[in-house]
C-alpha cells in the first residue's frame, strides 16, 4: 500500500466515531486546539526546531490527577509495536495498524532513545528524536521509514509538566503537539483532514491515560 493509501485509511476509519467533547470542538473549529490554553500554544517545544517551516499546528492538552513520574511510563512505551496509543484501537486496526494496546506499565518498553523506530502503522514508521525520561518524547518523520515518496514532514511531541490538581494534589499537564510541512496543496488538504482525526483520537488517548495514570497512582499510594 502507498503512503497516501496508507494514510488514507488511518484518516477514515477514526471519523466512524468520536465523544461528544470533541464534536462540539469540532463544530467550533477548535480542533486545532482542543484543551490548550492560548500560552500553551504559543509556547516553544522540544522538536519545533526540527521543523521550522511548518504550516499546520494542532496543541492538545489535559490535566491528569498524578505526577509526571506516574504519567511518564505510559508515554514512555508509545508505539505500534509497544503499548499502541491508548486511542480507538479498534479502529486503528481496521486501518491495518496492527495495535495489541497496553492497560499497564511493561519495564521492557521504558527506555526510548533517540533514533529508534517509533511505528504507527507496520509500514509507516516515525524516528524518536529527542527524549527527556520524565519531561518529553519527540518524534518525526524525518529518517522514518515509508512505502513509496513521502510528500509531507511532521513531529509529534508529547510534553509533561508538573501542576497542581484542583485539590491541590500533584498533578501533570500533558501536551500534546504536532506540527506539519506539506509539499502541495493537495497534501495540505490531507493535512487538514489529518488534524480533524488527530483530535478525535487525541482526545481518546487523552481521556485513557487519566484512567490509567490514576489508577496507577491510586495502586502505588495503596500497596
Amino acid at each position: 500500500m502507498s503512503t497516501h493509501g496508507i494514510l488514507k485509511a488511518l484518516l477514515v476509519a477514526p471519523l466512524l466515531t468520536a465523544g461528544a467533547a470533541v464534536t462540539a470542538a469540532l463544530v467550533a473549529g477548535k480542533h486545532h486546539r482542543f484543551g490548550a490554553t492560548a500560552t500553551e500554544y504559543r509556547a516553544s517545544l522540544p522538536g519545533d526546531g526540527l521543523l521550522p517551516e511548518a504550516q499546520a499546528q494542532n496543541d492538545r492538552a489535559c490535566t491528569i490527577l498524578a505526577p509526571p513520574s506516574a504519567v511518564w511510563p505510559w508515554i514512555a512505551q508509545l508505539g505500534q509495536d509497544k503499548a499502541g496509543f491508548y486511542s480507538f484501537e479498534f479502529l486503528e486496526n481496521l486501518a491495518g495498524c496492527q495495535i495489541t494496546g497496553a492497560t499497564q506499565i511493561h519495564p521492557e518498553w521504558q527506555n526510548p532513545a533517540v533514533d529508534d523506530a517509533f511505528p504507527l502503522h507496520p509500514d509507516l514508521a516515525l524516528r524518536v528524536a529527542e527524549v527527556e525520561p520524565g519531561r518529553y518524547l519527540v518524534a518525526t518523520s524525518q529518517g522514518g521509514a515509508a512505502p513509496g515518496e513521502m510528500d509531507f514532514a511532521m513531529t509529534w511531541t508529547f510534553y509533561l509538566t508538573s501542576t497542581a490538581g484542583p485539590a491541590g494534589e500533584q498533578a501533570t499537564r500533558l501536551h500534546v503537539r504536532e506540527r506539519y510541512a506539506a509539499g502541495n496543496g493537495s497534501t495540505r488538504r490531507m493535512v487538514d483532514a489529518l488534524s480533524v482525526v488527530s483530535a478525535i483520537m487525541t482526545w481518546r488517548m487523552m481521556s485513557r491515560l487519566k484512567t490509567l495514570c490514576t489508577q496507577d497512582a491510586d495502586g502505588a499510594a495503596g500497596a
